[in-house]
């Protein structure tokens, strides 16, 4: 499909609001082929064309357009541990993660969501487990010019004026006079940009998307090279 193709149209967003208002089994099973016209389809054939895209700003990234198993998240919800019964997720998801894995031991990857009023492209690494963040810090603390000139490059430093939750003080062991010292306190390093519903049913979203990935390219390279993974 060509690249200015449109993927998505306001139908995927109809069915994600009408889903959320219907949260349930009944609703679901009569409305299945909507979903799996609508949302799934449209998915899937997405995923299947922007992984050659996205492999030319990384080979260890992975596109899996397979229904069952891939980059599409499931849209059944785990409920065995959640006081939220609702059994479906009122969001479409889609991970192209490193073929090194990710998990707490971390890895950078790229992620889209869609959902009305809130899609967006995001990647990094999100909330990993102590010693991956020590990693980065480490990094960040090691060759803070580079750390400098990847978040404050100007197309990105907005996609990463937010990373998340952070803690109170500087993490044990780091300066808290740094001058990245806020970074240092980040729980996750993950950057993100947002679209209008408009714009994902745009026949230039793909286009938009893979450029916004482009942009965090240094980011994801730097956190690469800190926690050993090729990118």
């Amino acid at each position: 499909m060509a690249a200015s193709a449109r993927y998505f149209s306001p139908a995927v967003f109809d069915f994600l609001r009408e889903l959320k208002a219907h949260n349930n089994r009944d609703w679901f099973q009569k409305n299945k082929s909507r979903y799996q016209r609508d949302v799934r389809e449209p998915a899937l054939r997405f995923i299947d064309d922007v992984g050659p895209k996205l492999r030319k700003l990384s080979t260890h990234l992975v596109a899996d357009p397979r229904p069952v198993g891939g980059s599409l998240f499931r849209i059944n919800r785990d409920i065995r541990f959640s006081a939220d019964k609702s059994p479906y997720k009122t969001a479409v998801g889609m991970s192209f993660g490193h073929d090194a894995g990710g998990g707490h031991g971390g890895a950078p990857g790229l992620y889209l969501q869609l959902a009305p009023g809130d899609s967006f492209a995001g990647g990094g690494v999100h909330m990993p487990e102590t010693r991956t963040l020590n990693r980065i810090r480490d990094a960040i603390v090691g060759d803070t010019a580079a750390w400098k000139r990847v978040v404050s490059a100007p197309r990105f430093a907005p996609m990463v004026s937010n990373m998340g939750e952070a803690l109170k003080r500087a993490p044990q062991g780091y300066d808290p006079a740094h001058p990245f010292v806020e970074d240092l306190k980040r729980k996750s390093y993950v950057w993100h940009t947002t679209f209008s519903e408009r714009e994902v049913c745009g026949a230039g979203f793909m286009a938009a998307y893979v450029d916004a990935c482009r942009t965090a390219s240094p980011f994801n390279r730097f956190l690469a090279a800190a926690l050993g993974v090729p990118w």
